[in-house]
């Protein structure tokens, strides 16, 4: 079996991730990136990166479908997008993506290289060696379609690349970190992500070397000890009623390493989100800290226009996927309640929140370039504020929320592939009824309702 530092489930999705989201995207992924870099460093961007469960949190509170395997093309199409602008400046280069773009890679990286002083052959060369780790010496049903390569100025890189096996419906994501990378042939992964399917062959497990060993005499020796090997295999396999035996099978596994016991991050096949899919302490408490903290000790974020109540929400969720450690992401489904999501689920985006979290968070930067932290420390604070009032704060249901949400939606600019969001009929009755107006269906539809 493969050795992992995670796993997920991650259903396929079709779809298209459409142009008023993935411009949004971009935007968010890079300013987000930029915060993580001024306040830790390239180096602690890439480990992000490499970390399956902050990667599927980041993707949720961009705003795309929160379970799926979608969030990997969409977050690597976003980076790229979003950061390439801005690469002489943070050292960050993201090459590949899906299809072409991913047999693109090695040519992007050469190219790099020479612009940057950089061994680009030798990135070239890692790049085709992982995706020919992952899609021959892995053999786990999953065919490779995505190929992300994230390198910085100094060299050092993380790599995100995704297979799809069509039959089961089901994706898996595989995460490479250069930083503890001392072989390509010696259990590589930083993780791999993905349901367990059966037996796997895993030819670069550091438990597989004398496998590859054999396998290399085997191939010096030519067919005719292949053929010897094949008839001795035939020979000594124990027959089928012997080997149903529970004798026969604690036998056969006593002589099998142990599985490594790993965190497991399980994406559900539902694409609502449901309350077993969200630690709630955990957003009571940011929903605690932005309603309680924000008017009172963030006056400089609330100093943008338009920041408010609903903003500071979805900014104290943002804040903790630039400061939160591993162990705060085990519920990718709580960062979708900071926008939503492109198919509704949990509700609509809210494009206005949307924005309104964008232009705070580059306004933050654009300070802290000049010198001026004061912006950034407080979405820091927000950060920290959550996790004090997580221990006793409460809050309303989910079923609740996203009511509340999706009855607001309009007023949001709330947007979804479905299209944009209209007022109740009956906000419209008492709207209509307050400014003591009674409006036939003609003056409505004249007015564009």
């Amino acid at each position: 079996m493969v050795r992992r530092s995670g796993s997920a489930d991650l259903p396929l999705h079709n779809g298209r991730v459409p142009a008023w989201l993935g411009e949004r995207m971009a935007r968010l992924g890079a300013v987000i990136a930029e915060a993580i870099v001024h306040h830790y460093g390239r180096d602690e961007l890439l480990r992000r990166l490499a970390h399956p469960f902050w990667f599927q949190s980041f993707g949720s509170v961009m705003g795309m479908d929160w379970h799926s395997s979608g969030i990997t093309t969409s977050v690597i199409g976003a980076l790229k997008r979003g950061l390439t602008p801005l690469s002489n400046e943070l050292g960050i280069h993201v090459c590949g993506g899906r299809g072409r773009h991913s047999r693109e890679t090695p040519g992007q990286l050469i190219a790099i290289g020479e612009r940057k002083g950089l061994d680009g052959a030798a990135l070239a060369q890692a790049s085709r060696l992982v995706a020919k780790v992952d899609s021959a010496a892995v053999q786990d049903g999953f065919d490779l379609y995505l190929h992300g390569f994230i390198v910085t100025d100094d060299g050092r890189w993380v790599v995100v690349q995704q297979g799809m096996n069509g039959d089961l419906r089901q994706a898996r994501r595989y995460h490479w970190l250069s930083e503890t990378l001392a072989s390509f042939v010696d259990t590589p992964h930083s993780a791999i992500d993905g349901t367990n399917q059966g037996e796997i062959i895993n030819l670069v497990d550091q438990r597989a070397e004398a496998s590859r060993r054999g396998q290399l005499v085997l191939l010096r020796e030519g067919p005719e000890r292949i053929t010897r090997e094949m008839a001795a295999l035939e020979h000594h396999r124990l027959p089928s009623s012997l080997a149903a035996s529970p004798a026969a099978s604690n036998h056969i596994q006593s002589d099998r390493p142990e599985q490594l016991l790993l965190p497991h991050l399980v994406m559900p096949a539902h694409h609502d989100v449901r309350a077993k899919d969200v630690l709630l302490p955990r957003l009571h408490g940011a929903l605690a800290a932005a309603a309680e903290c924000g008017p009172k000790d963030f006056s400089e974020l609330l100093l943008v226009p338009g920041v408010g109540a609903r903003t500071m929400r979805a900014l104290a969720l943002v804040a903790e996927v630039i400061h939160g450690t591993p162990c705060r992401f085990t519920d990718p489904a709580r960062f979708s309640i900071a926008h939503g999501g492109k198919d509704r689920h949990p509700f609509p985006v809210p494009t206005k929140v949307y924005d309104q979290t964008i232009e705070v968070l580059k306004s933050a930067i654009a300070k802290a370039k000049l010198g001026n932290d004061e912006k950034l420390d407080a979405i820091r604070r927000l950060d920290h504020q959550t996790r004090r009032f997580e221990k006793s704060a409460t809050g309303p249901a989910l079923d609740e929320l996203f009511s509340q949400e999706r009855d607001k939606a309009w007023n949001y600019g709330g947007r979804s592939i479905f299209g944009w969001e209209r007022e109740p009929e009956k906000s419209q009755s008492k709207a209509e009824e307050a400014d003591g107006v009674a409006r036939t269906p003609q003056a409505r539809r004249s007015r564009g309702r």
